[in-house]
């Protein structure tokens, strides 16, 4: 595995930086813009998007965060766009006649065949999505999400640094900025989002200079099926890399290069105790977790991607290490893993610890700013510098002097 991943370097040469392996030096350019992200920002951003209750899709609230992260990315100096969809669900599925499926089906939709392996040891909670409004003790966030998703026509946004020396190249930072629970929707996916943003912010510096381009996408839609995510992957696939009009250098679609989505970033409190509680307090061994799809198609570029940011982590990242796992699932970057390398950055493991209940707040009235700890936001914001760090290098970012 590990020749053939070696091998497999030249078809990403962005991926084989020089940068990568060796030392920091004091007037590297990665630090300086590391060093530009702030916790108290970070935290403020999250504020701002818990402002609008949980965002759900196909409401007013959703629109109304939009049309508010729109106007902080255009604060950035980035160019924003919109896309446009139409979202019907689909009918509701039945119930499966026991013993139709090979094994019980998790919360994240995975299915667990047979006893035995990695991911059914350890003690675990059930998980669900809250529906009931009177489970949100706080009355005005109960009327703030009070108005029910209506199917129909949908938008998300988008802006884009072109790179300077290779604009018709990219990498995609996301994160989806709709949310279901009757909370606030702070950690799933606020944190994301708000990761994304200050990302646009640092690169859209006036003396940052990046070779590749980079797009930074706040996907809709989300939590109905990743159906934001997977209609930017329809419309705008067959577009990769052509100049348009020809001869003029611009590329509406470069080519992607890589996709990264951030989705929930905050809690890691470890497993849930044999009595079903968990610690109130962030695990000594809080990690950062970077997943690749080992059944994707790009799985051998994907691997190497996220171990590069696992190096890049182990730079610039200030308090948590990050681990690397192969099973990315039930988030956006599934839509792109067949049409370029894709990883998500998050605080678990998507099968395996998110769908065994290692974070009571997924989908629940409690998942709102309050809940969270100084270190909770901090873990936020090392998943902000493992990214940072990494886009940096990869997009060849400089500083002007």
């Amino acid at each position: 595995m590990l020749r053939k991943t070696i091998a497999l370097c030249g078809l990403i040469a962005a991926l084989c930086s020089p940068a990568f392996g060796q030392g920091v030096p004091a007037d590297d350019p990665v630090r300086v813009l590391v060093g530009r992200l702030d916790l108290e920002r970070y935290k403020a951003t999250i504020r701002g998007l818990a402002a609008f209750g949980d965002r759900r899709q196909g409401t007013d609230r959703n629109r109304a965060a939009i049309d508010w992260i729109e106007g902080q990315l255009k604060s950035f100096g980035c160019a924003t766009e919109r896309l446009k969809y139409v979202y019907e669900p689909p009918p509701p599925r039945s119930r499966p006649q026991q013993g139709s499926a090979p094994g019980p089906v998790i919360a994240s939709g995975e299915i667990r065949p047979g006893a035995g392996g990695a991911r059914l040891r350890g003690v675990t909670a059930p998980t669900s999505v809250n529906d009931r409004p009177e489970a949100q003790p706080d009355a005005k966030l109960r009327e703030l999400n009070s108005q029910p998703s209506a199917p129909g026509p949908r938008e998300q946004v988008y802006c884009t640094k072109m790179g300077a020396t290779r604009p018709g190249e990219m990498y995609i930072i996301g994160a989806h900025m709709d949310g279901i629970g009757w909370g606030e929707a702070a950690d799933d996916n606020a944190s994301g989002t708000a990761l994304v943003m200050e990302l646009a912010r640092v690169l859209n510096g006036a003396d940052v200079r990046t070779e590749r381009s980079i797009r930074f996408a706040l996907w809709n839609n989300e939590e109905t099926g990743l159906n934001g995510s997977r209609a930017y992957v329809a419309q705008r696939a067959a577009l990769q890399g052509k100049e348009d009009p020809p001869g003029s250098g611009r590329y509406p679609e470069p080519k992607w290069l890589g996709m990264i989505q951030h989705d929930m970033v905050l809690f890691d409190h470890g497993m849930p105790r044999a009595d079903g509680t968990l610690s109130p307090e962030q695990r000594p061994e809080a990690d950062v977790n970077i997943e690749f799809q080992s059944a994707s198609k790009f799985a051998d570029q994907a691997l190497q991607l996220a171990f590069l940011f696992r190096d890049a982590n182990e730079k610039y990242a200030t308090d948590y290490p990050a681990a690397v796992g192969h099973h990315m699932t039930n988030t956006d970057s599934t839509p792109f893993m067949d049409f370029a390398p894709a990883i998500s950055v998050r605080e678990h493991e998507r099968g395996m610890h998110i769908g065994a209940g290692w974070n009571p707040h997924w989908h629940q009235p409690t998942d709102r700013y309050a809940t969270y700890s100084e270190k909770d936001f901090r873990l936020g914001l090392n998943a902000a510098q493992t990214t940072l760090a990494a886009i940096a290098q990869l997009a060849g970012a400089a500083l002007s002097k």
